[in-house]
């Protein structure tokens, strides 16, 4: 074989591990926390504002109507959408600082293992194709069942900022529920 079939061959073996492993950390997941309104599922889009990569991301939110959410995450940038080509498994933990009936507005802090595909080709000293990320940010969302979230994060590691912007769909939701917020009052009262 020669070096371009090689190539060829690692470079989509990786992509079908990474897939499996996304697919098997999901599915291990979500059975564990049940379907009511307990967890979510979303996807994103990307843009690295350094390298001027764009990419997509997927992540399951674990407890999304309480002030600490988890947030499992998965994110693959493309050489074809940028310079960088790498993938991110990590979990995030995202602290809602202002809460209201609408919106929630909330700090987060992720750490993840990375696997930069085309570290060799990078000017910067040092750079390795394992790498661990630890990154802090902010974000907005709404408390519909479909919560459209924008992020912005920081990475540490590589000094490089990250735009997210993207839907999560809450399982078990409906509208009447949708307003965590809201003071209930019992019926009797009334």
């Amino acid at each position: 074989m020669n070096n371009a079939t090689i190539s060829y061959v690692k470079k989509h073996c990786t992509l079908f591990k990474m897939k499996n492993l996304v697919l098997a950390f999901i599915t291990l997941l979500i059975p564990l926390f049940g379907f009511n309104q307990n967890i979510g599922a979303g996807v994103s889009g990307l843009y690295n504002f350094q390298s001027e990569s764009s990419g997509v991301g997927a992540r399951v939110n674990v407890f999304p109507n309480s002030r600490i959410s988890l947030i499992p995450q998965f994110s693959y940038y493309s050489i074809f959408l940028g310079t960088i080509s790498e993938w991110t498994l990590g979990l995030g933990v995202e602290a809602k600082v202002i809460r209201t009936n609408q919106l929630n507005f909330y700090l987060l802090a992720h750490s993840g293992y990375n696997h930069w595909i085309n570290a060799s080709s990078s000017p910067l000293e040092g750079a390795t194709t394992s790498n661990w990320n630890l990154e802090g940010g902010g974000g907005i969302t709404t408390n519909g069942c479909l919560r459209p979230f924008i992020e912005q994060r920081y990475n540490f590691k590589f000094q490089e900022s990250h735009l997210q912007v993207g839907l999560v769909y809450i399982f078990g939701c409906n509208n009447d529920e949708r307003n965590i917020n809201r003071k209930v009052s019992c019926p009797a009262y009334n």
